[in-house]
């Protein structure tokens, strides 16, 4: 088999493998961490592939471009996550404070419709 088919059948191996990854966690939607990982294997095992295939390697290339991406995908990945997580606290805390202020309002209100029937 010549250079360029192994090339191809280990670039769309790693692909399939991507895949089935991927869809193994089909049960709940992705996490914004788990796309960044995802995202960032597939970009890397692409331009590992690209780069693989300049130096007859692109098997190789794509196996060490997909493990860079995933790990630099994850760690975007995760920085978003954690945003996303702390964004969602501020935003229970506001809702919370929002819910105090319109009882202690309403508190107020009853308190001088008291003082005027008074």
């Amino acid at each position: 088999m010549s250079r360029v088919k192994r090339g191809s059948i280990g670039i769309i191996a790693i692909v399939l493998a991507a895949s089935l990854c991927l869809s193994a966690c089909s049960g709940e939607p992705l996490s914004t961490r788990e796309k960044g990982t995802g995202v960032g294997a597939v970009l890397g095992a692409g331009t590992g592939a690209i780069i693989g295939a300049a130096v007859g390697h692109p098997g190789a290339g794509a196996a060490i471009g997909g493990a860079m991406g995933g790990l630099g995908g994850y760690a975007v990945g995760n920085q978003m996550q954690n945003q996303e997580n702390q964004q969602a606290q501020t935003n229970s805390q506001i809702q919370q404070q929002q819910q105090e202020i319109e009882r202690q309002r309403q508190e107020l209100q009853q308190m001088k419709q008291n003082q005027e029937t008074e």
